[in-house]
């Protein structure tokens, strides 16, 4: 470890944080207003009344109608590609499975792709179906959130706001203006945005190479904003044509989290004490920040047995030489605190320990920061778990912002904590038992276990990032991969609307002597605990059969 990658460090988080600042007063700004005049032409277009707002159940129903018809057109877009315009390669149709996989992992904000996109999507299908789902999917998550902030605030209301209102707003005011301008920048330095087709170059030894171009900036652009993650190439922030700077490296390192960390702030506001909203984020860069140092601590040391030989300066292995250990452990961590899933390195040559970084921070159940939205209402179903377990300890009916947390929300809480490993273990264990399963795994032994544990961490927390030595293009899991990433994205939105319906009826309770602040250092530490706890308990003896004894073994030189 140097002093350089150190900085690196202390640099991005602070620039994280006073960037999130006003971002997150904006927000507040933009769902707390009147419609606006661009809004109203949208929703005279759309037959949308904006002033008639929607109970939980109505509000999940609209997300779940507008979610199920944009996975179906999406998945219409990819089987008739051939036929459509805008294909200068001449892309044939997507097969079945793999176009079924992406269009459920682009719904769900997932992006997890089994493809090579450049090879695999038309511009067309790349720009009107792909980009046009990072923007839908990341609004729909936070506007699962907003809704969540208004059953916290409001009292004894029977409503939580207009799904089409939070959605618009979120894209027309905040996803839109960000991306053109996060795009022209890294236009500025260099990032392809052009609809022409692949080019052939002469190469230095004398032959040909194609080179495939497009529409990248923009998609790279919202596919950060939004914590999507799905690059236009392969290799996604690693590929030169997405990321060719270290400037640009920190850019797309910062826009992943700036949205998460800045609605922490929104959230502070919209329920009337900012205190409570730094609580939140605090809670989120400290660990985020630890996991940050020990993976560039793990990466930096290296592997024993090659130092051994004369070979100093860390694990190179997989890394853009133009990045360097510091910055690619900064992206891992970040890209998997914030199921943001886009890469500058491969996580699959990481060091064991190394690679244990983004797995675990995956397994928090999306709440270091997490996806836009989904992030912080996952972090506040935590709150909700926190502030349970210390009523319990003193003996009195637990609250949150004056409102009594009980047995209807701490059952919801529940299902939301376990959803998710019900389904990333079982899958798991399926995926290394029959023969489909193994057939996609390059690696025997403890690596090829954690490539397995991590595609399903990944799907079932709709991260997107994975291990590059599984084959996962292929029926078996495309299919289970499906269910995964549905499962995880709706299963858990849906209860929280029922939380946010739930708590926007009750009356607000005076605190007295016995009410736990829930601002202060202390409730930070209880929340930090209870999320550490909840995913060692759950994954730790999986980890221990992958990247754990991994460890062991590269440490006795096997």
């Amino acid at each position: 470890m140097t002093n350089n990658g150190l900085l690196q460090i202390v640099f991005y988080l602070a620039l994280l944080v006073a960037v999130a600042r006003p971002l997150g007063f904006y927000m507040a700004w933009i769902y707390e207003g009147r419609p606006r005049f661009g809004e109203r032409l949208i929703y005279r277009v759309c037959g949308v009344r904006p002033e008639e707002e929607m109970d939980w159940k109505a509000y999940a129903l609209a997300v779940l109608l507008f979610s199920a018809a944009g996975m179906i057109v999406l998945y219409l877009q990819q089987r008739v590609q051939p036929w459509l315009p805008f294909n200068p390669q001449k892309l044939g149709a997507v097969p079945a499975d793999s176009a079924l996989n992406t269009a459920a992992s682009f719904t769900t904000n997932t992006n997890w792709q089994g493809y090579s996109g450049e090879t695999t999507m038309s511009c067309l299908t790349q720009m009107a179906g792909l980009a046009v789902h990072n923007f839908t999917s990341a609004a729909t998550g936070m506007a699962v959130l907003i809704a969540l902030i208004r059953g916290i605030a409001r009292r004894q209301a029977t409503t939580i706001g207009n799904f089409w209102v939070d959605l618009t707003r979120t894209v027309l005011y905040i996803l839109l203006p960000l991306s053109l301008v996060l795009a022209l920048a890294l236009v500025s330095q260099g990032v392809v945005q052009t609809l022409s087709p692949s080019r052939t170059v002469a190469t230095i030894e004398a032959g040909e190479r194609t080179i495939a171009v497009g529409l990248v900036a923009s998609q790279v652009a919202i596919k950060h904003l939004g914590t999507n993650g799905g690059g236009f190439f392969n290799a996604n922030a690693a590929h030169p044509f997405e990321n060719p700077t270290p400037l640009t490296d920190l850019l797309l390192l910062l826009a992943m989290t700036v949205i998460p960390a800045a609605l922490c702030h929104t959230f502070g506001r919209m329920v009337g004490d900012s205190r409570q909203g730094w609580a939140i984020l605090a809670a989120m860069l400290i660990v985020l920040a630890g996991f940050q140092l020990f993976g560039y601590w793990a990466e930096a040391r290296g592997n024993p047995a090659i130092a051994a030989l004369g070979t100093p300066g860390g694990n190179m292995e997989g890394k853009e030489v133009r990045f360097g250990i510091a910055r690619s452990a900064m992206f891992a961590a970040a890209t998997t605190a914030t199921s943001s899933g886009a890469v500058d390195s491969m996580h699959d040559s990481f060091t064991p320990l190394g690679g244990l970084v983004p797995l675990l921070l995956m397994q928090f159940s999306e709440t270091i920061l997490g996806g836009v939205g989904s992030g912080l209402y996952g972090m506040l179903v935590f709150v909700i778990v926190a502030v349970f377990l210390a009523g319990l300890m003193v003996g009195r009916t637990p609250e949150y912002l004056g409102k009594k947390i009980e047995s209807y929300e701490v059952k919801m809480a529940a299902l939301i904590v376990l959803i998710m490993p019900l389904v990333v273990l079982p899958l798991t264990a399926v995926a290394v038992s029959v023969t489909p399963g193994l057939a996609g795994m390059a690696n025997p032994g403890a690596h090829g276990f954690s490539e397995v544990l991590y595609a399903y961490s990944s799907m079932g927390n709709n991260n997107g990032s994975a291990f590059a030595g599984l084959s996962a293009n292929n029926p078996f899991y495309n299919l289970t991969g499906t269910l995964a990433m549905l499962v995880s994205r709706f299963w858990l939105a849906i209860p929280t609307l029922a939380i946010a319906g739930s708590l926007a009826k009750k009356k607000l309770v005076p605190a007295g002597p016995g009410t736990l602040p829930t601002h202060t250092p202390l409730f930070v530490v209880l929340l930090i605990g209870v999320i550490v706890l909840v995913g060692a308990l759950t994954f730790f003896p999986a980890l221990a059969l992958g990247p754990i004894v991994e460890h062991l073994q590269m440490m006795g030189g096997l």
